[in-house]
């Protein structure tokens, strides 16, 4: 059971007077990891679904006696929902620290969002990125700040079909996953490279959580089987969230930057997950799609 639950962050950082946000934050890891920095400091928990995320939230209240655990409307499936989300942020908050891009979608039969992107690429990536690109003056402005983006070891089975970003041609939604994750730690290793030598000092970081026992299989009847059976052999949420707590508070980390985290520590990324020219192209391509300039 230690063995499987693997690594853990054992950083007692204090994040009083520092706010982070937590994308899918409802339930699963998103749920645990709001839970440990609400022992810390200021949470904002970012959902779609809001009923949900006022009853997590009033659950981790009750339990760290911290009222700074505060649900905010976020569909990452919607960009208009994604520009409300930050317009009403900075227009109430003044500072932010961490950026916890956790929120997900796994498995889904095809669909698109409500600007027509692939569900996964949409979710998982472009809805990610934009969020980022609205936030990251204030990120800025309040360093040293961090973004951590969590991905996952499918990123090693994805590839960025240019060709086909939105697989209107052909469709597979484990490898649409895949890709989407690979999005991930891509983004993360362009971000960290546009972020180096500027004056602020913010922190870009990629992580694979485990395979946890979520609700993330939840479109898939055969891997929600598969779940139950071999539970023993997850992770906890809890357990799952140490690697995203890690990246976001741990102070050996302060100026580690563009990096891939699983367990707590640094781990192999695939070689298209190092392929700096796709991560180039997968940023102008995005900044296409989301009709937006990031230079």
């Amino acid at each position: 059971r230690r063995y499987v639950a693997g690594g853990q962050c054992k950083s007692t950082a204090r994040l009083e007077g520092k706010v982070a946000i937590i994308t899918g934050a409802n339930t699963g890891i998103g749920k645990e990891t709001a839970r440990d920095l609400a022992r810390r400091g200021k949470v904002i928990v970012a959902c779609r679904d809001i009923a949900k995320a006022e009853a997590a939230a009033s659950e981790i209240r009750a339990e760290t006696g911290n009222q700074q655990v505060i649900v905010k409307k976020l569909d990452l499936a919607d960009t208009k929902s994604i520009r409300e989300f930050a317009e009403k942020f900075l227009a109430e908050e003044k500072e932010l620290h961490i950026l916890i891009n956790n929120a997900g979608v796994m498995l889904c039969p095809y669909s698109k969002t409500a600007d027509g992107f692939e569900m996964h690429l949409g979710v998982n990536h472009l809805g990610h990125f934009l969020l980022t690109f609205l936030l990251l003056e204030c990120l800025k402005q309040s360093a040293p700040a961090r973004i951590v983006n969590v991905s996952s070891l499918a990123h090693h089975g994805g590839r960025i079909r240019f060709h086909d970003l939105h697989g209107e041609k052909s469709y597979n939604r484990g490898l649409a996953y895949c890709h989407s994750k690979l999005a991930n730690v891509l983004f993360t290793r362009e971000l960290a490279r546009r972020l180096q030598g500027k004056s602020q000092r913010i922190t870009a970081n990629a992580l694979h959580p485990g395979s946890v026992h979520s609700e993330l299989v939840r479109h898939s009847f055969v891997m929600t089987w598969l779940w139950k059976i071999f539970s023993f052999f997850l992770k906890t949420p809890q357990e799952g969230a140490q690697t995203t707590v890690y990246c976001a508070v741990a102070e050996e980390l302060d100026s580690v930057t563009g990096q891939y985290f699983s367990d707590c520590q640094p781990a192999y990324v695939s070689p298209r997950g190092r392929d700096d020219e796709t991560a180039k192209k997968l940023w102008s391509v995005s900044c296409e799609l989301l009709g937006i300039q990031w230079d």
